[in-house]
C-alpha cells in the first residue's frame, strides 16, 4: 500500500495535545492547506497540524489526487474514494501513535475532494474524531452511510454560494443526508465565494475546532 507524507506545523505552545489532518483538494498538495494552521493557532495552540499530500500524482499533471476524476459519476467517485481510504486511514493511525494520541485529541479537515475523503474515513474509523470540518466538499456514498457509518462526531460544512466546480447544492444535499444517518451538522453558505476558503469561512470552522476540542460537544453520542 502507498505511503503518504506532508508539510507539518507545531502546536504553537510546544505541547501536542491534539492533532488536525487537512486533506487537500484534486490537483493540489499539502502545501496548499497548511497555511490555514497560521489562522488557527491562537485558539488552537496545542494541536499539531499535517497536510499529506494525496497518494497520485493528478491526471493534470501537476499536484497529487486522491483519485482520478474524469466525470463525477457517484459510481466512479466510490471507487476512487474506498481505494484511497485505507492509505489516508493507515496515515491517521501512524501519527497519532508518533504523537501517543488517540481519536479523542483528532480532527479532520478536508477541502473539495479532500472534504470526500474526510468524511468517508472520518466516519468509519473504529474510533471517531473528534469532529469533521469540510470546505466546498460533497458526500460520497449516502446510501451506504447509515449501514456503514461507525462513529457519529459532529460535523460542520462550508460552502460558496458561487461554487462553479462543486455547486453549493452538494452541500446541501450532503448536510441532509448526514443529517438522515444521525449526525449532528452545521452547515454555512459564504456569500459570493467560488471554490475555495474565505475569512469568514476560516473563523467558522476555527471555532468549531476549538469547540470540538474543548468538549462542547461531548453530549452527541459519537457512537450512536
Amino acid at each position: 500500500m502507498a505511503t503518504i507524507s506532508g508539510p507539518s506545523i507545531k502546536a504553537a505552545s510546544g505541547q501536542s495535545r491534539q492533532l488536525v489532518i487537512l486533506c487537500h483538494g484534486y490537483g493540489a498538495d499539502g502545501n496548499d492547506l497548511i497555511g490555514l494552521a497560521s489562522h488557527w493557532q491562537d485558539i488552537l495552540p496545542d494541536v499539531d497540524f499535517i497536510s499529506p499530500n494525496a497518494p497520485q500524482r493528478c491526471d493534470m499533471g501537476f499536484g497529487y489526487q486522491w483519485f482520478p476524476i474524469s466525470r463525477l459519476d457517484p459510481d466512479e467517485l466510490m471507487r476512487g474514494i474506498e481505494n484511497a481510504a485505507p492509505i489516508l486511514d493507515e496515515f491517521i493511525d501512524e501519527e497519532l501513535a508518533r504523537r501517543g494520541l488517540d481519536e479523542s485529541a483528532l480532527a479532520m479537515i478536508g477541502f473539495s475532494q479532500g472534504t470526500m475523503m474526510s468524511l468517508h474515513v472520518g466516519l468509519r474509523r473504529s474510533s471517531a474524531p473528534v469532529a469533521i470540518l469540510g470546505y466546498s466538499g460533497a458526500l460520497g456514498g449516502a446510501e451506504r452511510l447509515m449501514s456503514e457509518v461507525t462513529g457519529r462526531p459532529p460535523v460542520m460544512l462550508i460552502h460558496g454560494d458561487a461554487d462553479d466546480m462543486l455547486p453549493v447544492s452538494r452541500m446541501y444535499d450532503a448536510a441532509r443526508q448526514l443529517g438522515e444517518a444521525g449526525l449532528s451538522v452545521q452547515w454555512h453558505v459564504c456569500a459570493g465565494l467560488g471554490h475555495g476558503i474565505d475569512q469568514e469561512g476560516l473563523g467558522l470552522g476555527g471555532h468549531f475546532l476549538a469547540q470540538a476540542f474543548s468538549g462542547a460537544f461531548s453530549d452527541i453520542d459519537a457512537t450512536k
